[in-house]
């Protein structure tokens, strides 16, 4: 249990930022995973079809501070090179 007020403020801000940004969160994981997937079973069309909608949910993660700008494009380009 917290001590203090802004303590309590604090636990509840951070709670509800939590439920707010989990689905941005996952949507990003699991698209990077389904990309993966398909690269992995050599399915190229695929893959190609997947990244647009891939980039977008992790420019979203990044938009929202999920993620660091950085970390962005490094996860973009990586997906990338799956793409080849």
């Amino acid at each position: 249990m917290t001590r203090t007020a802004s303590a309590t403020k604090r636990a509840r801000q951070s709670r509800d930022r939590n439920k707010r940004l989990q689905p941005v969160k996952s949507l990003m994981k699991s698209s990077i995973r389904k990309v993966i997937d398909a690269a992995k079973a050599g399915k190229k069309q695929d893959v190609v079809k997947l990244l647009p909608q891939t980039y977008k949910a992790i420019d979203m993660a990044a938009k929202k501070h999920l993620i660091h700008p950085s970390n962005a494009a490094r996860k973009k380009s990586a997906i990338a090179k799956l793409a080849v």
